[in-house]
């Protein structure tokens, strides 16, 4: 059940709830320490909570009945937006936002008359001892009608023929640039391409057409472009949003092209009318540390803009789970489930899953046991987020 409405007549950010807390530091050594915290109030404080090692293990609506002493949350001045936390049983249900998303482009550009564009640059983003080829690759668009926004998705045409004697199709890729492209001169667009690589019934090692002939392109090759498609992935306009973002591989193109509208001095000078002051945070697996793909870019984000983003790494072949096996990206989601549950539930949260579907199962199980501790059947609550456009899936 997903209710909007206030008890009584108290407005929704004046609400008053009890927090029960435990392990602070520089708090009591055992027991809880209580809280009062106004609705409004909600997102600072559970990331103030994070921050001092504490960890919520109640929230109750304060109805008039008297509880245990408590101590009034006054929130600093540097702490992010975070989680909101409803009672425990209901879910709130946000006011659906109009999105300005009617005016984004698709299909400029369609297989029958694609876009030529041209190389401007093809840089290997997997360092040394890392599993496979993957490559960052420009392409110049300067003079085209080719607008697109971050989110959206380009075609490849790839040249040559297939087995039957047709033309390749096409195959989609994920923009890991801006809207402004990776100079923010409105001249390029950039993917974020691993060469696919398996071996067939007969043990004969196969590679990816296109993936292939993107990865092996050099400096001024011409390529036909398609597109550009989709608005599924899109970012809300709403400076104070919620960013999640769940990324595997390659899956983190259109987390890169978020990030950098998000927090790149350029970019954030290119967009005045966009300055990011919401809370984003990125958990991306991949197999080891060489895979981790624009790590540098990455880490100095975090390290820039430490109040407003959060980077969470699941590294398997190098990190164990609580089991001991290997650290996968729904463990992550497992160790942070309360946090991540409560950031859910704030209206101005936004979801985003990129990459190998099979990580999609591992997170629906974290979070579904935080929801149902509060009576709430996760798929009921992920049909609601997406009938709100705050839940965005791209996997493959």
């Amino acid at each position: 059940m997903f209710n909007s409405s206030a008890s009584g007549s108290q407005s929704a950010g004046s609400r008053m709830y009890r927090y029960e807390v435990v392990g602070l530091l520089g708090g009591r050594e055992s027991g809880s320490t209580f809280f009062n915290v106004s609705y409004d109030r909600m997102s600072s404080f559970v990331q103030q909570i994070s921050r001092r090692g504490g960890k919520i293990v109640s929230i109750q609506p304060l109805d008039g009945t008297q509880g245990p002493a408590v101590s009034t949350f006054v929130p600093t001045a540097q702490t992010a937006p975070a989680a909101v936390s409803e009672t425990k049983a209901e879910a709130p249900k946000s006011e659906k936002k109009a999105v300005a998303h009617e005016e984004v482009r698709v299909n400029t550009y369609r297989p029958n008359n694609p876009l030529t564009g041209k190389v401007v640059s093809n840089e290997a983003l997997v360092g040394d001892g890392g599993v496979g080829i993957v490559q960052h690759i420009k392409f110049d668009i300067d003079g085209s009608d080719l607008k697109y926004v971050e989110g959206q998705s380009i075609g490849i045409i790839p040249p040559g023929i297939d087995a039957k004697g047709k033309p390749y199709k096409l195959r989609l890729y994920s923009i890991a640039s801006t809207r402004h492209g990776d100079d923010v001169d409105d001249k390029t667009v950039s993917l974020c391409v691993r060469q696919l690589e398996y071996k067939n019934e007969a043990g004969e090692t196969i590679y990816g057409v296109c993936s292939t002939y993107l990865c092996n392109l050099k400096q001024g090759d011409e390529v036909q472009i398609t597109g550009p498609t989709g608005k599924e992935m899109l970012l809300p306009p709403d400076e104070d949003a919620n960013v999640i973002m769940f990324a595997t591989g390659t899956g983190i193109a259109p987390m890169r092209a978020y990030l950098w509208r998000m927090f790149k001095d350029k970019e954030r000078a290119a967009n005045p009318h966009y300055q990011f002051k919401g809370f984003a945070w990125l958990v991306f697996g991949v197999p080891t540390s060489p895979n981790i793909l624009y790590r540098e870019e990455l880490e100095e984000m975090q390290t820039r803009y430490p109040e407003n983003f959060r980077l969470t790494y699941a590294i398997s072949r190098e990190q164990q789970n609580q089991e001991g096996g290997r650290m996968y990206i729904q463990h992550r989601v497992g160790e942070n489930a309360v946090e991540l549950w409560n950031l859910m539930k704030n209206p101005k949260t936004h979801t985003y899953i990129c990459g190998l579907r099979g990580m999609e199962p591992g997170i629906e199980e974290a979070l579904g046991a935080e929801a149902a501790k509060e009576g709430i059947v996760w798929k009921e609550y992920v049909r609601q987020m997406k009938k709100e456009e705050r839940w965005h899936v791209e996997t493959y």
